[in-house]
């Protein structure tokens, strides 16, 4: 029995979504819904690794179609009450995919409502235990999810527990998979948005105290979000810090080149935003995993083009060294993506 799942991208993403399942699990069957939305169904269950080009899956996905709130209601809470243990936790993701204005929020908000009166009127008890967090998915968390392609038309995911903790490479905890990208005027650069979007994806945030090394790190956007927390960095670059960064006591300039830096001791996390050919950014990501010279990962893989999208390929036997791995196109990047992984 196959399951079927809907994966979401940014509207750009669509073909390069759809290629990449085509490559990496033709079997699926995949199809563009629209842009944004790419469907396939896999024989042996959804994969646990994900596909970079994806910002959000939904798994056991189905279509529906509603011609009123209340009919969208009748088709959501009875499957919530068949399927989600009362005594556990779960969380509500509903969102709009179509159209630029208020009105498919709205009508995500009226649908949640009556999804809620239902369950106050037959399944109290699992209303009250309905969660709002954005923190990574535990163990006993189930997770619903309803995008609308129309107001009378959508896809509905239910997922029990463990299965949102199973696949957290793919199904993260933010609605439609968006993470809006941080603002900070007093960084060296607008890149530090991408360092902390991949620790939210991750659900690890860099600790005081911990040891980091900041790859091709000038002006410093990464280094300042380290240091910021604590941490002690040793940054690597031919040009230098941006001054305030270079008198930081907590952290180590070194002039030279980051794909000849090896490290004293391994640390807690590489950092590498470095502006490098994808194929040599890999490959330094699995030296370092390989070589345990770091318990964290986040490396960023730049593109000139988009024929050299499925290098990316060679990056998924790292997961097999993984207690966590994600390969995401970040909402923070342009035209690259992010490994990010904690070694197991």
């Amino acid at each position: 029995m196959t399951t079927p799942a809907l994966f979401v991208c940014s509207p750009d993403d669509t073909t390069f979504l759809l290629a990449e399942l085509q490559r990496r699990a033709p079997e699926s069957a995949p199809r563009v819904v629209v842009a944004g939305l790419v469907q396939a169904a896999f024989p042996e269950g959804v994969p646990e690794s994900p596909f970079a080009f994806a910002r959000q899956s939904l798994p056991d996905v189905i279509p529906v179609e509603a011609a009123s709130i209340r009919v969208w209601a009748d088709a959501i809470a009875p499957r919530l009450m068949e399927r989600f243990p009362e005594s556990q936790p779960w969380r509500r993701h509903f969102w709009p995919h179509y159209g630029t204005g208020t009105a498919g929020n709205h009508r995500c908000e009226l649908i949640a409502e009556a999804v809620d009166e239902q369950l106050r009127k037959r399944r109290r008890h699992l209303l009250r235990r309905r969660v709002e967090s954005a923190t990574a998915f535990g163990p006993y968390e189930s997770l619903v999810q309803l995008v609308l392609t129309s107001p009378e038309t959508g896809f509905l995911s239910i997922a029990p527990a463990p299965s949102p903790r199973r696949l957290r490479a793919s199904v993260i905890p933010f609605v439609g998979g968006w993470i809006p990208v941080a603002s900070d005027l007093a960084a060296p650069s607008r890149a530090f948005a991408k360092l902390l979007e991949a620790e939210l994806r991750l659900g690890r945030a860099i600790a005081s105290g911990e040891t980091c090394v900041d790859l091709g790190a000038s002006p410093g956007s990464w280094t300042y979000i380290a240091a910021r927390r604590g941490a002690r960095v040793t940054s690597i670059d031919r040009s230098p810090l941006r001054e305030d960064l270079m008198r930081d006591p907590r952290v180590e300039f070194r002039r030279g080149d980051a794909f000849k830096f090896k490290p004293d001791a391994p640390v807690d996390w590489l950092l590498c935003d470095v502006i490098a050919a994808p194929q040599r950014s890999i490959e330094l990501a699995l030296e370092w995993a390989e070589r345990g010279w770091a318990r964290h990962l986040a490396v960023t893989i730049k593109f000139k083009g988009t024929d050299e999208y499925p290098l990316l390929d060679g990056l998924l036997p790292l997961a097999a060294r993984c207690s966590e791995f994600r390969l995401a196109r970040l909402c923070a990047n342009k035209n690259e993506a992010c490994v990010i992984a904690t070694l197991a």
